[in-house]
């Protein structure tokens, strides 16, 4: 059995959220570093010929400078400031490169994040103790092997490279000036190339770790989740209690409006809806309350303390109860039989008064839709 305090569940988004706003987020240095060495080299392959040249001109013109030149301040600024121009744009470009991948080495694993948290001093992060445990825990231990898988593997690398070029290197001697130079610059961006793309399986292997160490840190313990659903949501119990009194403040206010309506319609012992029709005011016959079971029974007990008249109709009592909302009127597909039994309930009270015929009892089955009945 799992012990309580075991991180096995999956992180919420909260908590995914909290972290990534503090800047806990999965990042690979080594991915970082293989793609701003792989921008560097390919950038020197593209633009070595370009700088070799620049640099070419610009020892060319210093060291062709005359006398006067030498002695003459404005002269020597010229020189000083053609020779910036001359070198600036290949080795701008070359920075850009460099730049691009560093950004998208860094963002390439966990996405773009900024936060100023990640960087605020923290004193677990000068503990000597916390230390020592990253340094001899399973991180430590993984990076000291990275370390080493490195080591031998650029060593590794850099021994093919050099015998792959040694033949030309030791002929460039042979070549003419500025010639050797600029094939010089060539097979260095080749083998720094060769030596950086030797970073690519330490890349391959860290990407992978870092998202499963990062996963694996951002666990939650069953109690931590059930915490956080419970802040979330609010205590089950308080809301619990909430909705309890939400409901009878409505069922008060439902109550209140009893005595004004002209009609209960009931099930006869389930449902109950008070129905008031004011033919000056609405189109059509308004629920002013309705309920179920206790509240059913409360709707009746009003009524006949305040006599107002009550009719039995099952069938309509439910589809009145299941389609219309408090203070709404009823539904046009119910207006033909909530109109007979207003009509029945006006005859009663004029024939309790003595100014009419006693009324013929109200129809069994009213004319209401299938849709609507329940």
């Amino acid at each position: 059995m799992a012990d309580a305090h075991e991180k096995t569940e999956d992180p919420t988004s909260k908590k995914l959220e909290q972290a990534r706003n503090k800047g806990q987020i999965a990042r690979s240095r080594e991915l970082s570093t293989t793609l701003v060495l792989i921008g560097s080299a390919a950038a020197l392959i593209f633009l070595g010929q370009s700088i070799g040249g620049a640099l070419f001109r610009v020892m060319q013109r210093m060291f062709t400078l005359s006398r006067d030149e030498t002695y003459d301040a404005n002269h020597m600024f010229q020189a000083w400031g053609s020779s910036v121009l001359e070198i600036a744009g290949p080795v701008l470009f070359y920075m850009v490169i460099v730049t691009i991948a560093g950004i998208y080495g860094s963002i390439a694993l966990g996405g773009y994040n900024f936060t100023w948290e990640s960087a605020s001093p923290k004193a677990n992060k000068i503990n000597p103790i916390n230390g020592l445990k990253r340094m001899f825990g399973p991180n430590g231990l993984v990076e000291l092997l990275k370390a080493l898988a490195k080591f031998i593997i650029v060593a590794v690398s850099t021994y093919l490279a050099l015998r792959l070029f040694s033949h030309e290197a030791l002929h460039l001697d042979m070549e003419l000036y500025p010639r050797n130079i600029m094939h010089a610059l060539e097979l260095l961006g080749w083998a720094f190339l060769i030596i950086c793309c030797a970073m690519i399986p330490i890349a391959v292997f860290d990407v992978p770790y870092q998202k499963f160490k990062h996963d694996k840190e951002m666990k939650m313990t069953k109690q931590e989740v059930k915490d956080e659903r419970k802040n979330a949501e609010g205590n089950p119990e308080v809301k619990s209690r909430i909705r309890r009194l939400q409901f009878q403040a409505a069922a008060r206010r439902m109550m209140q409006k009893v005595p004004e309506a002209d009609v209960i319609v009931t099930n006869p012992t389930h449902f109950s809806v008070a129905l008031k029709y004011d033919q000056n005011g609405t189109r059509a016959p308004v629920l002013v309350a309705k309920g179920i079971d206790e509240l059913a029974m409360h709707i009746r007990k009003i009524a006949n303390a305040h006599q107002v008249p009550i009719v039995e109709s099952p069938m309509l009592a439910r589809a009145i109860y299941y389609s219309t909302e408090e203070d709404r009127e009823i539904p046009e597909k119910l207006f033909m039989a909530v109109a007979q039994v207003l009509a029945y309930v006006y005859q009663l009270k004029n024939w309790k008064k003595g100014r009419a015929k006693r009324p013929k009892p109200l129809a069994k089955e009213l004319p209401i839709p299938p849709e609507l009945r329940r």
